[in-house]
């Protein structure tokens, strides 16, 4: 439930009731066709946002055309220098 309250979902749902309420009274142009598929695409993104946010605080890997992969790289190159310290890493 955290992460269906993110921004980028609550946009995109609130895009597609502007959307939905303005094309009730007018015919379908490629305007509006234009309209629609952007926020498709927007809607995908920000699902796929979530998706990928939940991965990585799951600890599975991520897509490198993440915007979440470089933190995950991070995380792992810091878990490495612990390992390699001699110093135990944090259970999630």
């Amino acid at each position: 439930m955290n992460y269906l309250s993110g921004t980028g979902i609550v946009g995109a749902i609130m895009t597609g009731v502007t959307l939905l309420r303005g094309s009730r009274d007018t015919k379908l142009t490629w305007r509006s066709a234009l309209a629609w598929l952007s926020w498709g695409i927007t809607l995908a993104l920000s699902i796929g946002a979530v998706i990928d946010t939940r991965r990585a605080k799951q600890g599975r890997p991520v897509s490198p055309d993440s915007p979440v992969y470089a933190k995950q790289q991070k995380e792992h190159e810091k878990e490495a220098k612990k390992q390699s310290k001699g110093i135990k890493p944090l259970k999630r």
